[in-house]
């Protein structure tokens, strides 16, 4: 597997061992295009609903995005889950490579077309707004699992819980 690498500290970030290398992809030069819009965002972001997001990006307006990203025809078959994110972001994505089908994506998402190198907004996300606790919560959520995965880049030795 690649390692990611963090353009902005330099760090090295390894793969968690679930992702495909075509989702390992997708999820880089969709975060590649969050960063250009103003967004920032982390991979595999637990939910309160036990659910785990692929990417959850923020605005610095507080607006949270939500992407799925989808590396096969099968990978979205398989997938019922998805619905739920919902009612966790302000605006669902889903991410794709050129080897899935955009007729396949639901038309009351987002989508975004995605390689190693960028992406692009194929389909503009609905705006489903958060209520104030929702948002809340999902910000807390964030910072804490960043900050938790800053403390194991900097303290690999340390035990630290996951988020």
């Amino acid at each position: 597997m690649t390692e990611d690498i963090d353009l902005e500290t330099g760090l090295v970030l390894p793969p968690d061992g679930r992702q495909s290398q075509t989702a390992l992809m997708i999820a880089r030069g969709t975060r590649r295009l969050l960063s250009q819009m103003g967004l920032v965002s982390v991979t595999e972001l637990s939910l309160a609903s036990n659910r785990r997001a692929d990417l959850v990006a923020l605005g610095d307006d507080g607006t949270l995005w939500i992407v799925e990203i989808k590396s096969s025809v099968e990978d979205f078959r398989v997938d019922r889950k998805w619905p739920e994110y919902r009612d966790y972001c302000d605006h669902f994505f889903f991410a794709i490579s050129d080897s899935v089908p955009q007729s396949l994506i639901p038309e009351d998402t987002g989508l975004i077309l995605a390689d190693s190198y960028g992406a692009a907004i194929l389909r503009d996300a609905p705006e489903h707004k958060l209520a104030a606790a929702r948002r809340k919560a999902m910000l807390v959520r964030l910072a804490r699992a960043t900050a938790s995965r800053l403390h194991r880049l900097s303290d690999p030795d340390f035990k630290i819980d996951s988020f």
